[in-house]
């Protein structure tokens, strides 16, 4: 690490060729175990020579794709869940790699006893590495600036966050580059919660850049359209261009090609898991094994989406349209069970084939929600300049309850920063949160609030 307690990316280039070590090493332990013998026999070890290569390298790339080096959000289960997730896809991509190039050779039995030797030695090895990552690293101490209430949030999902290391000590809602500047040596960071005054605001900026400290900002509109710019230079004259909130044509014929091919083959893998439930909500409930719903997609375009029915009949018969919430007794008991999972979704995959759909993007709301929504936010439209997805970026870093203006500035950043590999990024840290309670559970309405008092009994400085 450097001085100043960073985790520096030649760290990283290290743990990662360390793991590339453990992995090859995990293979000839497989080995070892499958033949009960202390050598491999030639034409096993010609078939494991010729994919070896190709194999660390997928693993590498598996590995950045899925946020493994980035520690300071992860708890050591993420860390189990995503070495358990990497490694069941590299030895699904194995198998495949095999039969593609015919070496057959190459066992399925030392695949399969490889999926535990290296879940076992990488997770215990990350595990190590995250504990000396959470010891060794220096902790960041924040200062919230802004409006009350935006200040106040913001120390609620610091203090909820799987950080350790952004420690919240001040926050500042009142006279802001004053209390900035007379506290700047008890903190290492600022963060611009909501907006303040433009002069204050320029002064604290070039405060903090005198003096090497950080600076937050947040994801409210006006920063958001700073994303990624093109400089243009004119004679003597630099000119910052802004990006669209819109997907470039080129990428997004990639994109339509990917969603084809990668929803037939989900169609075709998850087919005995779509019947089984179709089965079981026939035996449980009345009504139709199917719902659909009319919702809102790209350029406000209406469609019917394709969902396996997790409420009862009628049951928005009395009540009209309202979002799920936490504990919502309109859920049948297989419908809490599929929602959990997300089985309920598998049927927008023929939404994806139909062209209505993405496998990445903003999750698709109903009309009456999103005429709510855009009367309350004037941006909300934005989300609408890409296709609705089946998963987004929304639902790997928010959460299922978060507000619609918070989901709107995911959705906003997802576009903005658009990419391929952003698109495979998100599929499989979407594996990830499967197995997360919070992800399904609906809108939680007694969710709590902190007040003065509370921020005043966590130890932190308010400041007026």
């Amino acid at each position: 690490m450097q001085k100043n307690g960073e985790w520096t990316n030649w760290y990283r280039i290290l743990i990662c060729a360390t793991e590339a070590i453990l992995l090859f090493l995990s293979y000839i332990i497989s080995f070892l175990i499958r033949f009960q013998s202390r050598y491999i026999p030639r034409p096993n070890g010609i078939a494991f020579q010729n994919l070896i290569p190709w194999l660390i390298l997928i693993f590498i790339v598996f590995n950045l794709l899925s946020g493994v080096y980035v520690l300071y959000n992860k708890s050591k289960g993420d860390l189990l869940f995503i070495t358990m997730i990497t490694q069941g896809s590299l030895a699904a991509v194995t198998m495949v790699l095999s039969f593609v190039s015919r070496s057959f050779a190459f066992p399925r039995m030392v695949i399969l006893i490889d999926f535990f030797v290296s879940v076992l030695l990488l997770y215990l090895f990350r595990l190590g590495i995250f504990t000396a990552y959470r010891r060794y690293s220096s902790t960041k101490r924040i200062m919230i600036v802004g409006n009350e209430r935006e200040v106040f949030s913001a120390v609620y999902n610091f203090k909820n966050s799987k950080s350790a290391r952004h420690i919240v000590t001040h926050a500042v809602v009142a006279e802001f580059y004053k209390n900035v500047l007379e506290n700047l040596d008890d903190i290492d960071i600022v963060y611009l919660a909501s907006p303040i005054d433009e002069n204050e605001k320029l002064k604290i900026y070039d405060l903090l850049m005198r003096e090497q400290k950080k600076l937050f900002l947040n994801s409210q509109f006006e920063n958001l359209v700073m994303v990624n710019p093109n400089i243009m230079n004119f004679e003597d004259e630099s000119i910052i261009e802004t990006s669209d909130f819109a997907i470039p044509a080129d990428q997004a014929l990639i994109k339509r090609a990917f969603d084809i091919l990668l929803s037939l083959i989900l169609i075709i893998v998850t087919s005995p898991i779509m019947l089984l439930t179709a089965i079981a909500i026939k035996l449980t409930s009345r009504g139709p094994v199917f719902y659909r719903q009319v919702r809102i997609t790209e350029g406000n375009r209406e469609f019917d989406i394709f969902k396996f029915r997790s409420m009862y009949s009628d049951s928005e018969k009395k009540t009209g349209p309202i979002i799920a919430r936490k504990h919502d007794d309109r859920i049948t008991p297989v419908g809490r069970f599929i929602r959990a999972v997300r089985i309920d979704e598998l049927p927008q995959l023929f939404n994806i084939i139909r062209g209505d759909m993405s496998l990445i993007g903003p999750r698709p709301e109903r009309p009456f929600f999103v005429k709510q929504f855009q009367e309350e936010n004037p941006h909300y439209y934005l989300r609408h300049n890409v296709k609705a997805g089946l998963t987004g970026y929304a639902q790997i870093y928010g959460k299922y309850a978060t507000d619609f203006n918070s989901k709107l500035n995911f959705d906003l950043i997802y576009i903005k920063t658009y990419s391929l590999i952003l698109d495979m990024k998100i599929m499989l840290q979407t594996v990830k949160i499967l197995f997360e309670k919070v992800s399904s559970s609906g809108v939680d309405e007694n969710a709590p609030h902190n007040t003065r008092a509370d921020i005043i009994e966590m130890g932190i400085k308010v400041i007026e």
